[in-house]
């Protein structure tokens, strides 16, 4: 029985590529049209794993998703950075000029925000999912009508690529995390990264003496991100990311951690796959 992946989004997607090429076999993709559907389906067991967007080398980190991996009590078990091309597509026999209104997914029309900027006519609409505007906009036969998505949802889809390539910067790239239920097993593969989250402890000084720490392991940080505390103004969570050579190093780091820092959670160990 093939593996059921959640994505958000549809096939055609970047969700739905992604999930081809980290899997490398058959997998049964599931379409969710929000993240929030995505981690609750795999929350609830109706999916095996789930691929989930958490940052953009130009639009910056997906704030929400951090807090749906802590709220669910998901699994990093891998991560996936894959260059994102952005192409503006219609139904055939139209121009730019022609273009009234265009719909995609909120990121990505923020990662062509200078490309718009040269088409101030254009009226931008954020919609669910890159693919999915653009199979609406075929199956429709909408005129004066296009969509922000990948060459492969116009070739799917069969609409025309009025512009390749419109995101901002030309090194564009996205990074997924590959979530589970279960904390990874290393099975032959060299774990060397860790997402953790935790509280901080109102005392002056103390996210300087959290990265004194992990100077000390040998982790070497790769992110911070913090988010606020809904219930408690003016408190943040922090999720870090950090990789090390040896995993001595990380479990000598948690146990401090845990003495100077509230609600310390693993989030996952994986494979470091930035190249």
């Amino acid at each position: 029985m093939n593996k059921k992946v959640g994505i958000q989004g549809i096939k055609g997607s970047f969700h739905h590529l992604v999930a081809m090429d980290y899997y490398h076999k058959d997998v049964a993709v599931m379409e969710h049209m929000s993240f929030h559907e995505l981690a609750q389906k795999l929350a609830s067991n109706e999916t095996n794993e789930a691929v989930m967007a958490i940052e953009n080398s130009i639009a910056g980190s997906i704030l929400p998703n951090y807090a749906l991996i802590d709220e669910y009590n998901l699994s990093v078990i891998g991560e996936h950075y894959t260059p994102v091309n952005m192409n503006l597509m219609a139904v055939a026999g139209q121009e730019i000029k022609d273009i009234k209104k265009v719909f995609s997914h909120p990121m990505a029309l923020l990662q062509c925000k200078e490309f718009f900027k040269k088409h101030p006519h254009i009226k931008l609409i954020e919609d669910a999912d890159t693919a999915e505007a653009a199979k609406r906009i075929s199956e429709e036969g909408l005129t004066k009508v296009a969509a922000v998505a990948s060459p492969a949802a116009a070739e799917m889809y069969g609409l025309e690529i009025l512009a390749k390539e419109i995101h901002t910067i030309k090194s564009n790239a996205t990074r997924f995390l590959v979530l589970g239920k279960e904390r990874q097993k290393p099975n032959g593969v060299k774990l060397d990264k860790a997402s953790l989250k935790f509280f901080l402890k109102s005392e002056r000084g103390s996210l300087v003496s959290i990265l004194n720490i992990m100077r000390d392991c040998y982790l070497d940080m790769t992110k911070i991100q913090s988010l606020p505390i809904i219930d408690e103004p003016w408190k943040y969570s922090f999720f870090v990311d950090v990789i090390f050579e040896k995993h001595e190093d990380l479990e000598k780091a948690i146990d401090v951690l845990k003495l100077m820092t509230e609600d310390l959670k693993i989030l996952g160990i994986y494979k470091n796959n930035l190249v």
